[in-house]
């Protein structure tokens, strides 16, 4: 039952079926083949599944991204970020990645972060003498942090899947967001060292302070959610609905670049995205139910803790196991599917469950711009006019810099758990 479990979903993924659709069907084939339990269990497991408060979390962050990038946030975080950096070799470059991580601070998604910073900065990097190729790698690779910096939509499921604290999740991706946003800056200096790329104008105190004054109410925003969560004056699901009706206030009120009849088409947008994350989540609980009632994370524990006697060897290896999963699998599926497999094995050999869903999500954020299914290669492809291969290529070295992170993150535990309560 198990193969027929694993196979049949790895044969669904390969032909091109939906990552829902082939979960529920590779689960459903295996409750009807193995009689293991009613087909009744099915719309019920699912049910249960979203039936969660925490997960009311998300499609609130992906409506406030949403609401953000049409309400002039994301420009006014662009300009800002160009005071900081712009004037350095590979400025731009620089400017795409550093307003990605203050964008990530507050939609929570990768692809609504490399949607509205690359809207801006991918065609500002062409006309500046970057190539379509680098331009478009450089900000679906930006775009991940979206995933990795708090507040994070993949931590809030790995919180629910392993039954830790949200905020503990929060807390342990600063530290490694930070680590990965400071070594792409590192390569956009040197790659732009090598095309004698001109830095930009020097900027003034006083252009960084009007800039960043205009930028107040953007840059407040990740104080107000993390702050009120730390400060335990709401819940994460409640930040989120403080998150939306900010985004409202000052982009519709306060900016005035967000009209009314752009509400209705945010919402329906917001609506389906949320959809396409709940139906994940919804079929990889039952198929997560599955995986339990067939003891999966017993039998693969017992195989690896006697095959393997280091949790280095581990470690690495589920980091290659993971980076294969990413490049085939949606980050929630994979979360869902994986935690109850691996995270028992990553106790017995001591890892910290906080520390090791850091490890899960850095790798994970790796997928979102890796082919096949990478969703920042396919929205930077759109906004660039490039075909997905030629931006595939240029994500090589962003891939190679991000494994390097990860090593480090995987084994330096302080990073991840310096603010924790761990």
């Amino acid at each position: 039952m198990i193969a027929l479990l694993f196979g049949s979903l790895l044969l669904l993924l390969i032909v091109g079926v939906p990552v829902t659709f082939a979960l529920g069907l590779a689960a459903i084939a295996t409750i009807w083949q193995g009689s293991i339990m009613p087909l009744l269990i099915v719309p019920q497991e699912m049910i249960r599944s979203v039936n969660s408060f925490p997960l009311l979390a998300i499609p609130f962050f992906i409506l406030a991204g949403n609401l953000m990038q049409e309400g002039g946030i994301s420009a006014r975080l662009v300009n800002f970020s160009k005071t900081l950096v712009g004037s350095m070799t590979g400025g731009l470059a620089m400017v795409a990645i550093v307003t990605s991580a203050f964008f990530a601070a507050i939609s929570g998604s990768g692809a609504a972060t490399t949607a509205a910073v690359g809207a801006i900065l991918i065609p500002a990097m062409v006309t500046q003498g970057y190539s379509k190729r680098y331009a478009a790698a450089n900000q679906a690779a930006s775009g991940a942090l979206g995933v990795i910096i708090p507040p994070s939509i993949p931590l809030i499921l790995y919180a629910i899947s392993a039954n830790q604290s949200v905020g503990d999740m929060f807390l342990a991706g600063v530290l490694p967001g930070a680590l990965v946003v400071v070594s792409l800056l590192i390569y956009a200096f040197f790659h732009a060292r090598g095309m004698q790329t001109a830095p930009g104008e020097p900027t003034s105190l006083r252009e960084i302070l009007v800039a960043g004054w205009k930028a107040l109410l953007a840059l407040a925003m990740p104080a107000l959610i993390l702050g009120g969560i730390y400060g335990g004056i709401v819940t994460p699901t409640e930040a989120a609905v403080v998150a939306v009706v900010y985004a409202l206030i000052v982009g519709g009120v306060i900016y005035r670049e967000l009209p009314l009849r752009a509400i209705p088409r945010i919402l329906r947008t917001s609506a389906v995205t949320s959809a396409v994350v709940l139906s994940i989540i919804a079929a990889a609980g039952l198929y997560g139910r599955i995986i339990l009632q067939l003891r999966v994370p017993s039998v693969i524990s017992d195989f690896v803790v006697g095959a393997i006697d280091s949790p280095w060897l581990f470690i690495i290896l589920v980091n290659l196991l993971l980076l294969l999963v990413g490049m085939f699998l949606e980050a929630a599926a994979a979360i869902l599917i994986f935690t109850p497999i691996l995270l028992p094995i990553a106790l017995t050999f001591g890892f910290d469950p906080v520390h090791f869903g850091v490890i899960m999500v850095v790798n994970l954020a790796m997928g979102m711009f890796t082919p096949p299914v990478g969703l920042n290669l396919f929205i930077a492809s759109s906004i660039a006019r490039i075909g997905v291969p030629q931006i595939a290529r240029g994500v090589i070295p962003f891939v190679a810099i991000l494994l390097v992170d990860l090593l480090i993150i995987s084994f330096l535990p302080w990073l991840s758990l310096v603010f924790t309560s761990q």
